[in-house]
């Protein structure tokens, strides 16, 4: 390419941070994550979303998602309307700038990410049935309090039972840690991932045993970072959106020591005193997403005999090297899974992955979400093929 053309590109991409949009097709419809009551936001076939908010006295109001920034227009009533280009399928954490200030938008469910509570916007796609709230029967997703030595403060845990629990008072359970990314907590997997849901259905058809799943906040003194995108392996990126100077805590995959003591001395204590799993690495999976799954990663080289079943949702790739001691990992090892989006760079890196863990004895497995990125639709489609694999006799 002519280096006289270099300019222009420049100019182009500086001008594409805030731009104008107006969708060919005008069949808004209100969201799944619009409040009760609210007309907007509303999102169309093509999937833009379409924002409004009355602030008659501002200036300048824009909508904020997708890395981008779109005008809206005021009428005389003042009411700031507009609306996103298409936004991919699935989950959108989003927000509004009023003359400069970043605000929630005030007709949109909150949900907690990019290390805030803030709007989010899903933009429907053709199989959401998996995570879908059908007449089958539900588990509870309870949220729990209990006392961590380790942190020397009470941490909040959401905890999902299956259908069942409450009343086959003698049968004990295989339990699941599922983890978040960075930017979110506790409440991400259960809020934004459906992950009750997905059970419930999966449980319903047959196609999945029952099993506890307990989401914890592993984003130990991380302060304010942001979820990073996907590593290369062996790599930690800075976080996404975060500036450019930006790094993870200890760098490498030290971000994962203070969760590691959190989790052996205080949680997984608490789970199998106070609920009825089955108390053996057999019976214990560990997965993650983006962070999460760099966390597991680093917890299982590192503990290769606590877990049985690791996943790994847009976290990079994990090969049998990694591990010092294979022999203590092989003991109880049953699977490796490894997810990306279909739009994610890593994508090409995981077949080869998984068939290292394979020629161990290990069984190993890749998973490409088709068409997404690093978002929640990757990772409920990655949950949706991972769970059926878990805690097979």
């Amino acid at each position: 390419m002519s280096n006289k053309y270099f300019p222009l590109l420049m100019v182009a991409a500086l001008a594409g941070s805030v731009v104008n949009a107006q969708s060919d097709i005008d069949d808004f419809k209100v969201s799944s994550t619009t409040q009760q009551g609210k007309q907007f936001p509303k999102v169309n076939s093509q999937g833009a979303v379409r924002v409004s908010i009355a602030a008659p006295q501002a200036n300048l109001v824009q909508l904020d998602i997708g890395g981008k920034k779109y005008d809206l227009k005021k009428d005389t009533a003042g009411i700031w309307t507009g609306e996103s280009a298409p936004q991919d399928v699935g989950f959108h954490y989003y927000q509004l700038n009023v003359d400069g200030a970043s605000v929630p938008d005030p007709g949109s469910f909150y949900y907690y990410g990019a290390s805030r509570w803030g709007s989010g916007i899903e933009i429907p796609a053709a199989d959401s049935a998996f995570f879908a709230l059908k007449n089958v029967p539900h588990g509870d997703l309870r949220k729990s309090y209990y006392f961590s030595k380790s942190s020397n403060r009470m941490r909040p845990v959401y905890i999902y039972t299956p259908p069942g629990y409450e009343k086959e008072t003698a049968k004990k359970y295989p339990v699941l840690y599922l983890q978040h990314g960075m930017g979110e907590n506790e409440t991400g997997w259960g809020g934004q991932g459906y992950a009750g849901l997905i059970m419930d259905n999966l449980i319903a058809e047959g196609k999945a045993n029952p099993f506890i799943i307990v989401m914890e906040n592993s984003s130990v003194n991380l302060g304010g970072m942001r979820r990073p995108a996907a590593p290369a392996q062996g790599q930690t990126p800075p976080a996404q959106g975060a500036p450019a100077n930006a790094r993870t805590p200890g760098g490498g995959m030290n971000f994962a020591a203070e969760f590691e003591k959190v989790l052996f001395n205080d949680l997984i204590p608490y789970i199998e005193a106070n609920y009825r799993v089955i108390a053996s690495p057999e019976n214990r999976a560990m997965a993650g997403l983006s962070m999460g799954g760099m966390q597991t990663r680093s917890l299982v080289m590192a503990n290769p005999e606590k877990f049985a079943y690791v996943g790994m949702f847009s976290s990079g790739t994990f090969v049998p090297s990694e591990i010092s001691d294979i022999n203590a990992f092989k003991k109880n090892g049953k699977l490796v899974f490894m997810s990306f989006g279909g739009k994610e760079a890593g994508a090409a890196r995981i077949p080869a992955a998984a068939e290292a863990w394979n020629k161990i004895g290990i069984k190993g497995v890749s998973y490409v979400s088709p068409e997404t990125g690093h978002e929640w639709h990757s990772w409920r489609r990655s949950l949706y093929e991972f769970a059926p694999l878990l805690f097979k006799k």
